[in-house]
């Protein structure tokens, strides 16, 4: 056990090393700015002094066009960036042009611009890249550009559903049979936490039907918990932190909503019975814009967390450099306190990871169990306690 233990605490701490000189390798990297020409509007840029804790942060949690892996030295001081280019796919709609190329196409350094923006000094088949807090795929001659590429995300994304149909296949597998066991291994964690979703989700906000939702919340659980637990994987990427990807999640919940939506909801949505006509002026106002805001705080929670998480340890991981520039021995001197709280903060990054997608999971089955539920079970004890106060007022007396 104790081994066991050893071993987990020595890989977590080899990430946070990890992550530290991917940290030092993109910095550098950043602050690589030649002046050079790019295409007829070349502004020539200069180094720039110092370290950008912005850059860096936001370098690490957005989205890229390149799996960055690591740094190695290279020759005159410069870095060797190790990276492994995605398919960069963009349409043109004034021109109608398709292009489908490597990312690998755009490497040949970076300047600045006169807004401080990163351009590549490679341009090819019309493209360049532009990186500030979020890159882009910009045309030479400044034409609208549909950008399509497999990005960072998208990959992340693929390896999480590839991961999650392998073990749910898996110990699908060991259910099948005349003889059936009792589980173990992964099969009972995993057996653990869909009953745990189906007793403590399912159930409590679906009621009966919560059978024909299992299968949505189960998806939207594990394809939320096992992304936030990747992109805590040192150069994972930050699926989760990415609103695009909390909005799309938040938007199927919200469909399944008003499509399973029955006509008790809708009637109390825009007819509240019981309230007079002028107040129904201002609530059916209300209600409705309630019904969107659903979504929006589905799409907000799990972005902000995820987000926040990932910047909270980068910012503590770039307190080292901060005090190295003062001095060395302040760098070297924090280390160990910068390691240590990055160490807690990751362990709460993995408990943040499975909270959050309960919190998601839930929320999900909340909002769908208002919309689905007949209401008769209200009324029902609305009549009980009707005949109960009926018939204590005679005995009262």
């Amino acid at each position: 056990m104790r081994r066991n233990r050893l071993f987990s605490l020595l890989t977590l701490a080899f990430g946070l090393f990890w992550v530290s000189f991917s940290a030092i390798a993109q910095t550098e990297e950043n602050h690589e700015v030649a002046a050079t020409e790019h295409a007829e509007t070349a502004v020539e840029g200069e180094k720039e002094e110092g370290i950008n804790i912005t850059e860096l942060v936001f370098g690490h949690v957005s989205d890229s066009h390149e799996w960055h892996l690591f740094s190695l030295p290279g020759e005159h001081g410069h870095e060797t960036e190790v990276a492994l280019p995605l398919p960069v796919i963009t349409y043109r709609p004034k021109t109608g042009q398709f292009s489908m190329f490597s990312y690998s196409r755009f490497h040949g350094g970076w300047y600045l611009d006169e807004y401080g923006n990163h351009i590549s000094n490679t341009s090819y088949d019309g493209l360049y890249v532009e990186k500030n807090m979020k890159e882009k795929i910009r045309a030479d001659n400044g034409d609208e550009v549909y950008d399509f590429s497999i990005t960072k995300n998208v990959v992340s994304m693929v390896l999480s559903v590839i991961i999650i149909l392998f073990l749910v296949t898996s110990a699908a597998r060991k259910y099948q049979g005349a003889a059936l066991k009792a589980p173990k291994g992964f099969q009972n964690a995993l057996e653990s936490a869909i009953i745990f979703i189906r007793d403590e989700v399912a159930k409590p906000n679906l009621g009966n039907k919560y059978a024909k939702f299992m299968p949505l919340l189960l998806t939207v659980f594990f394809f939320i918990w096992v992304n936030n637990l990747l992109g805590l994987l040192p150069g994972g990427a930050n699926l989760t932190g990415n609103i695009a990807t909390t909005l799309c999640l938040a938007l199927v919940a919200f469909v399944v909503m008003l499509v399973k939506a029955n006509s008790h909801f809708w009637g109390h949505l825009f007819n509240p019975p019981g309230v007079p006509m002028g107040v129904k002026f201002l609530l059916v106002p209300i209600e409705i814009i309630s019904l969107f805001i659903k979504p929006v705080a589905l799409t907000i929670r799990l972005f902000a967390n995820i987000l926040a998480g990932h910047i909270v340890i980068l910012c503590v991981i770039s307190m080292i450099f901060i005090f190295g520039a003062l001095s060395k021995f302040a760098g070297v001197g924090f280390v160990p306190v910068s390691l240590g709280f990055s160490l807690f903060m990751f362990t709460l990054e993995l408990l943040v990871a499975a909270i959050q997608a309960f919190i998601f999971t839930n929320l999900t089955a909340v909002f769908i169990g208002q919309v689905v539920d007949e209401g008769h079970g209200h009324e029902a004890h609305g009549h009980e306690a009707h005949g109960h106060d009926a018939h204590s007022k005679p005995a009262h007396h």
